[in-house]
């Protein structure tokens, strides 16, 4: 009887310990943040969402997205998250102060989502399909093979030694010598006669799976580089990160990354008889993923909202208390003497 006073106050002082470090603690410590404010009001980080998108949210625990995607971009001590360009800073407690819970993911299967809101083209909501050759986040004058809007396509490598039309015939001293005069060539690195250059080729499937899935900023911050390696923007289909490409991907993951382990959500998606014209909503595919002539794949309301939620998440905002990554600034020269 003696020892049972110890052993309860024992029991007790566990539990109350690890409810004060669990939940006091932390409450004291974030519990009173509110928004980030500008003193002259005109911005305010974070905000509340609307009910289309809390919606999604609820659609996305509900199948099981929180378990392979994280949305928390780990420090630079302790990741490599911003070096992927997940992240131009680190997560902070002030990025879910309107998130009830929050959905961190612990499993990174798939890339962190915690910022692909700030990858979405611009101007998505006039332009939601895009047409073949049009500009893309990943389709950009910086990426390399592409050419800028307006300008004209490099030419193929069958016509790489064609003048342009319009053009006067090549001189007689630009004619490709004979096989014997091989060795006498100038190294590739030398300069050599100016024509049209054929257009780089294609990484091959091994270089993109074994790359990173970031890339240098073009644009907003956490922004993927153009021409990232994974997603690969392809000719013809949605711009990287818009709805439609969120459909897409939703839809059949493996027509955007063929090695993709991400399940296919289709019983989100209704396949439905064309009344009188097809559907802006409907999905475009071609070969055996179209649907049957005269049919069409359209999203029902919880895609719409699901795909509301993935691009409302973007953490790319600057934050006060943390530090934003950018490039080291220049060292001074050393002083040699005096």
């Amino acid at each position: 009887m003696k020892g049972l006073a110890p052993l309860f106050l024992g029991i007790f002082g566990t539990f109350a310990f690890s409810w004060v470090g669990l939940t006091v603690i932390p409450n004291w410590q974030i519990g009173h943040l509110d928004p980030q404010r500008e003193e002259d009001g005109s911005d305010t980080y974070p905000q509340p969402q609307s009910g289309m998108v809390e919606r999604g949210r609820r659609v996305y625990a509900a199948n099981g997205c929180i378990y392979c995607h994280s949305q928390q971009v780990r420090a630079d001590y302790a990741a490599d998250d911003i070096e992927r360009k997940w992240g131009s800073r680190r997560s902070a407690p002030r990025d879910y102060i309107f998130e009830r819970p929050v959905f961190l993911g612990k499993m990174r299967m798939g890339q962190d989502l915690a910022n692909i809101g700030a990858r979405a083209p611009k101007e998505e909501e006039n332009a939601p399909a895009s047409p073949a050759g049009s500009a893309s986040p990943a389709a950009s004058p910086a990426s390399p093979g592409a050419a800028p809007s307006g300008a004209s396509p490099s030419p193929s490598p069958a016509n790489a030694g064609l003048p342009p039309p319009g053009a006067p015939p090549p001189k007689a001293t630009t004619s490709s010598p004979p096989a014997s005069s091989a060795a006498a060539l100038p190294p590739p690195s030398a300069p050599a006669t100016p024509g049209p250059k054929a257009p780089p080729a294609s990484p091959s499937p091994s270089a993109i799976a074994n790359a990173s899935p970031g890339g240098t900023t073009t644009g907003l911050p956490g922004t993927p580089a153009a021409g990232a390696p994974w997603p690969v923007q392809t000719s013809g289909e949605p711009p990287m990160y818009s709805a439609a490409w969120h459909h897409r991907h939703l839809y059949s993951p493996r027509s955007i990354n063929v090695d993709s382990n991400m399940p296919s959500y289709r019983f989100l998606y209704q396949t439905r008889r064309i009344n009188d014209a097809p559907s802006d909503d409907a999905l475009k595919f071609s070969g055996s993923e179209a649907p049957p002539e005269g049919w069409e794949i359209v999203p029902t309301y919880d895609a719409k909202c699901l795909v509301a939620y993935l691009m409302s998440l973007n953490q790319s905002h600057p934050l006060k208390e943390v530090r934003s990554a950018a490039a080291p600034a220049a060292s001074p020269p050393a002083v040699t003497g005096k």
